[in-house]
This record gives C-alpha cells, sequence and structure tokens, in this order.
C-alpha cells in the first residue's frame, strides 16, 4: 500500500521506520505505525504560540487600578494665599502687616477691613485716629468710609498696635453698593492697598 506524500520531516521519519516495519512485520501493523505517525506530525511540526505570563497581566492591572484610583479621587479645595508673592513682601517690607483682608458681613451693610501687625512702628499709620480711612470699589464708583455710632464712636481700633495681634475697622455699605467679589482700595492716610478681593 503506498505512502499519503508529505513534506514533514516529522512524516520522513516514520515512513522510514514504516519500511522497516514491514520487513519484520506483516502489512497490518505497518498501516497503524504510519496512521500514529501522521497524527503526531502536527506535534512535532508546529509551534505553539507563547502565552504571556500570568505575573505580567497582574502587574498591568494593579498599575491601570493604581492609575484610576488617583484620577478619579475627590477634588481637592486649594486655597492659596493671595499675599504670598510680591505684594505681600511689599507689605511686610514698608508697611509692617500682613493678613489683609476684606469681609462682606452677613447683612451687607458693613465691611470690615482686617489686618495683623508685624512692625508696630511701621503699621501704626494704619491706627492713626487722626487719619480718615476709606474703601474705594472703582467697579460700582463709591467710596465707602467709617460711620460713627453714638456712645461708641468711630467703628475702628485705634489704640497703640502690638506684634502679632490682629485689628480691624468697618466701613458703612448703606445701600449695599460694595458685594462680594468686588475689588477695592484701602486708603489709610499714606498707605494704601489696592486690589483686595471682597470676601
Amino acid at each position: 500500500m503506498a505512502m499519503p506524500p508529505s513534506t514533514d520531516a516529522g512524516v520522513s521519519r516514520c515512513a522510514a521506520k514504516n519500511i522497516m516495519t514491514r520487513s519484520t512485520n506483516n502489512v497490518t501493523l505497518a498501516l497503524v505505525s504510519t496512521t500514529v505517525c501522521l497524527l503526531m506530525t502536527p506535534v512535532f511540526g508546529q509551534q505553539s504560540p507563547v502565552q504571556p505570563q500570568a505575573g505580567a497581566k497582574a502587574t498591568a492591572a494593579a498599575q491601570t487600578s493604581q492609575a484610576q484610583g488617583k484620577s478619579a479621587g475627590p477634588p481637592t479645595t486649594y486655597l492659596p494665599n493671595r499675599f504670598a508673592g510680591s505684594a505681600g513682601r511689599y507689605y511686610k517690607a514698608f508697611w509692617g502687616v500682613d493678613s489683609l483682608r476684606v469681609k462682606y458681613t452677613e447683612s451687607g451693610e458693613l465691611i470690615r477691613f482686617t489686618w495683623r501687625v508685624l512692625d508696630p512702628a511701621k503699621a501704626a499709620i494704619l491706627s492713626d485716629k487722626t487719619l480718615l480711612p476709606s474703601l474705594e470699589d472703582p467697579q460700582s464708583g463709591v467710596s465707602l468710609i467709617i460711620p460713627s455710632m453714638e456712645n461708641v464712636g468711630m467703628l475702628r481700633q485705634t489704640n497703640t498696635p502690638l506684634a502679632g495681634k490682629s485689628y480691624w475697622m468697618t466701613f458703612s455699605n448703606q445701600g449695599r453698593r460694595v458685594r462680594q467679589g468686588d475689588r477695592v482700595n484701602i486708603v489709610i492716610g499714606h498707605f494704601r492697598a489696592d486690589g483686595l478681593m471682597v470676601d
């Protein structure tokens, strides 16, 4: 019986073995040997593709999960120090103050200006009772003054400043012309603080 043609090296080896089998055994055993060799040929002649290692997959999955966790995190609220740059250095060096703040009161009828004293000698002008402070709002075109209350006097602190202490003065905002978010200027004699935001 004729052998099926094949170019595979494995089939050639099996064919040679089959010829030897014919010389020693009967035809039935030779056919069985040929069939077995043909069935085994794909195993020896074909290489299976290399599978990715499970460890590499696990590492990639962990890195992806970690990156998603970072991007999906809650937003962080960041409030920068508005006097951390050159403006802050200017007020500290020339006027001996920092932490300047303008705050809109709950009623809206008053606006409070506060500051902290670093150098009492330089900051004395802000507490000088002979000077009349004003709050200017270029957006609304108004200039607010400090009101004077009966039995209380002007709503400002005029005592001698001390280093490390905070002080305040309050401006009348009748009609609520100045609003939260406005940029205002504080003027006290030669002292001037421009572009302060009303909180």
